[in-house]
């Protein structure tokens, strides 16, 4: 075979051509369909895929590393920034895995409140998926629709925490405030809208035939190719397998509400829509059960060396502003140990595995990042496939690249 001419940007990646007559081409990284900052070696014949290479880190910024020389607190925003589609899902899953080794207990009100900002963040993110993952497709109008009603949930998350994306707001030992007024009723005014959006998008798309040829029989996955491959979250469920860790592993409250867990029949791009459809449908169920049995009482735990005091309370009391002072400052030091809790992020297991060595800094923290794993399977999954199934595909799994590269 004469030696094949190849680009010199897939020359770093070592990928070659593995036939005759075939060519190496780059989808990304600057590709709109990549959602996000990933670039794609494909190896074609003619515009069937023979080969293609994941390359990632365009975004990597060190979040691990850099988490051993912050206090824990201080850790914490940076985490917001992974999945940026679904900040209070990974806020959750650090403090757990603190709390963990901490050994603090969050009273109900706590745990209701963090059920809440977890499943709404899982709608938000759900709604950018499929109005991004429609317009791959062509299918705009479903854009609008999807961002017309995340911007509501959206504003909720303003009305808590000040801020729409990133709120920081789960927080090791419970949560940095109360919901304020009016946060009840802009909630149960959300769930008597959303399913009325959910319906307009499922009435376009489902039985679409367009939507249909170029979603089933693409893509699909086993449920032991997706065990090898690690691949959670809608992912797997769209195999068949209903693996949901709310169910398996509860966490926060989760096993105090109904629920069920949708799952596909073949593994391709149609059944990976039809599960998180589904999933935005029980959702709404867990935050209409959450907002009906919100209990009262505090929302942190009583341990005074994990939070700092009320606000209001260092205007008063002299050991009060010392208390909020020295945890703002030092932080918190957790005993000798380690953990790991997982939880149920829109994309899958989501977790951070902590090593702690009495400071008030972790020794170890690393990720099991979900848009990681999952996208190990693109390379199998494009294979055979047309190049124009590359964008159907990649949406289909609905990565993050900030929590792919951390």
């Amino acid at each position: 075979m004469r030696q094949a001419f190849i680009p010199s940007a897939a020359v770093a990646t070592n990928v070659e051509r593995t036939e005759e007559g075939t060519m190496i081409i780059n989808m990304g990284p600057q590709h709109p369909s990549t959602h996000g900052v990933l670039r794609v070696v494909c190896e074609l014949e003619g515009e069937r895929i023979v080969k293609a290479e994941c390359v990632i880190g365009y975004l990597h910024t060190g979040m691990e590393k850099e988490a051993e020389y912050l206090t824990y607190h201080k850790a914490l925003p940076m985490t917001d920034r992974m999945d940026y589609l679904s900040a209070n899902n990974n806020n959750l899953a650090f403090s757990l895995s603190i709390e963990k080794i901490l050994g603090v207990e969050i009273p109900p009100r706590g745990q209701y409140l963090r059920v809440i900002l977890a499943e709404l963040s899982r709608l938000a993110s759900h709604l950018v998926w499929i109005g991004t993952h429609a317009m791959d497709l062509g299918a705009m109008t479903i854009f609008f629709y999807a961002f017309r009603e995340r911007e509501k949930i959206l504003d909720l998350f303003e009305m808590m925490s000040g801020v729409r994306m990133m709120p920081s707001w789960i927080c090791p030992g419970g949560l940095r405030g109360d919901m304020p007024d009016g946060f009840e009723d802009r909630l149960r005014q959300l769930l008597k809208e959303l399913p009325r959006a959910i319906d307009d998008i499922e009435g376009m798309l489902t039985q679409n035939p367009i939507w249909r040829e170029r979603t089933m029989g693409i893509g699909a996955l086993t449920t032991e190719e997706c065990f090898a491959l690690g691949v959670s979250g809608p992912n797997i469920r769209a195999t068949g397998f209903a693996w949901d860790i709310r169910k398996s592993n509860p966490y926060s409250g989760y096993e105090q509400f109904e629920f069920n867990i949708p799952v596909g029949a073949r593994g391709d791009v149609y059944d990976r829509y039809l599960v998180r459809m589904a999933e935005m449908r029980e959702s709404l169920k867990i935050l209409q059960q959450a907002i009906d049995g919100l209990p009262g009482g505090p929302i942190n735990t009583s341990d005074l060396k994990v939070v700092p005091p009320p606000r209001e309370a260092i205007d008063t009391s002299m050991e009060s502003l010392i208390h909020w002072f020295k945890i703002h400052t030092e932080g918190f030091r957790p005993p000798v140990g380690e953990a790991y809790v997982p939880v149920e992020s829109p994309k899958g297991e989501l977790g951070f595995y902590f090593v702690s060595d009495g400071t008030n800094r972790p020794y170890r923290m690393h990720t099991r990042a979900p848009s990681f794993m999952n996208l190990q399977a693109l390379e199998k999954m494009a294979v055979g496939r047309l190049i124009a199934d590359m964008v159907a595909l990649i949406g289909s799994i609905d990565i993050v690249l900030g929590e792919i590269d951390r």
